[in-house]
């Protein structure tokens, strides 16, 4: 299994970037996905989610500026995000679970996910 991010760099505030992460060993389909982001010094923190089913899940500061969306046949998993802000800026990492068509799972955690891709950096300019 490996995820694989890309698509950070550096924006101006108001800016958009779309980060992708592409699956491989493993159909995303049947999977729930997550973005975490890690600032400087701290823990990753939740983003946003879809599961296996397609509903998706967005933290608080996010909603309404980040769309999650996944592209079954490219077995890739997409973060838009729109209106940056300078508090966006952070290692974004993309995470699967192991479980196929898992309900159980805590998505908004990071113990809810048993594989990590190696993150791609994100920074916003004010």
């Amino acid at each position: 299994v490996q995820l694989q991010a890309s698509g950070g760099g550096l924006v101006q505030a108001g800016g958009s970037l779309r980060l992708s992460c592409a699956a491989s060993g493993f159909a995303l389909r049947s999977h729930n996905m997550g973005w975490f982001r890690q600032a400087p010094g701290k823990e990753p923190d939740f983003v946003a989610a879809v599961r296996w089913s397609g509903h998706t899940f967005y933290e608080d500061s996010v909603k309404g500026r980040f769309t999650i969306s996944r592209d079954i046949a490219k077995n890739t998993v997409y973060l838009q995000m729109n209106n940056l802000k300078p508090e966006d800026t952070a290692v974004y990492l993309c995470a699967a679970d192991a479980p196929p068509l898992n309900i159980q799972s805590n998505i908004h955690a990071r113990d809810g996910y048993d594989y990590w891709g190696q993150g791609t950096q994100v920074t916003v300019s004010s």
